[in-house]
């Protein structure tokens, strides 16, 4: 395997050939839909953002998995892995993706860029009313979080860009259930043929209940903390230190971000072990630029306004398509 400086002593030599020219876990609140039996299928009701500001029902998450061939000083180890936000979540450069975009120019750099390309995952709320997974404890308050991999996303935004969709699926009075149906394909879990209902259902008594009494989360309290100064420089100094086949040091970098399965410090509180079927890789750019709580706002009005609905919907359908 090429260390970090061997790959960039091949990228500037590349460079240089065309003339210096470059072209561009512990939360039982979050529903484990991951664990269903193959051949199973959930039915799940999103609900609104408690946050007014966020046009989408969703936020996203944006992490990066750094391996590591073990621990420093534990020959017994085995290899760790350690999961570090991106900074595009804020718009800002990552010092990690600004290295790896480079490396998709090279075909035998490709699979390496994939393996420490962003991995995409997206938080939404809403209720459980068709649960196939037989949990030992539920939440005393039933509005629970999923984190949606890329697969199931898709289908979700792609209904919501469909013209004939004139109510917001989170519509107290005229929204609809999402069914997540899991099969398999080539071994791995498979989730394409998830799909919205056909039928309009509003929500029940106990549902507008539970959001009276419970209010809505914000979602962005679920994202990672943004690291600062220091742990921006800590991310980079492990990044070059998993790229180079190094092991993992704890005393260097455990009081910032440990390895999954040790006690979590990744600023990240829905960091858990058992997200990973619902955070499928995305495919990078090509070379393209780049404890929590809930809400105590009272629930959102039932709107049964088409003409609000319409004016959302046309919002959300304007950003997803720029």
């Amino acid at each position: 395997m090429a260390t970090l400086a061997e790959i960039r002593a091949k990228l500037q030599e590349a460079q240089a050939g065309q003339g210096g020219k470059s072209s561009g876990g512990g939360d039982n609140a979050i529903y484990p839909h991951w664990n269903m039996a193959e051949g199973k299928e959930a039915t799940i009701r999103f609900l609104p953002d408690g946050d007014s500001n966020n046009t989408f029902f969703w936020i996203e998450r944006a992490m990066i998995k750094l391996p590591f061939a073990g621990i420093k000083g534990d020959t017994s180890s085995k290899p760790v892995q350690v999961q570090v936000p991106c900074m595009e979540m804020w718009n800002e450069t990552c010092p990690i993706l600004s290295e790896v975009r480079g490396w998709f120019k090279d075909k035998s750099l490709e699979d390496m860029g994939r393996k420490y390309w962003k991995k995409r995952s997206y938080i939404f709320q809403g209720f459980v009313v068709k649960n196939p997974i037989g949990e030992d404890t539920t939440p005393e308050n039933p509005i629970r979080r999923f984190i949606i991999g890329p697969q199931i996303y898709q289908i979700i935004k792609s209904a919501l860009m469909d013209p004939e969709l004139n109510e917001l699926p989170t519509d107290f009075s005229h929204g609809v259930d999402f069914r997540i149906a899991k099969t398999s394909k080539g071994g791995y879990a498979d989730y394409s043929t998830s799909k919205w209902s056909r039928t309009e259902r509003g929500l029940s008594d106990e549902e507008r209940a539970a959001v009276e009494a419970h209010g809505l989360f914000n979602l962005k309290d679920f994202l990672p903390k943004k690291p600062t100064d220091v742990e921006l420089k800590v991310i980079k100094e492990m990044f070059e230190a998993s790229v180079d086949g190094d092991a993992y040091d704890m005393e260097r970098w455990g009081q910032y971000f440990k390895p999954a399965g040790m006690s979590q410090a990744t600023g990240d509180p829905v960091a858990r072990r058992n997200d990973a079927e619902a955070s499928e890789d995305d495919e990078p750019a090509a070379v393209a630029a780049p404890a929590p709580k809930a809400a105590a706002a009272a629930a959102p009005e039932t709107s049964g306004n088409n003409s609000r609905a319409q004016d959302i919907l046309a919002m959300i359908r304007s950003r997803q398509s720029q």
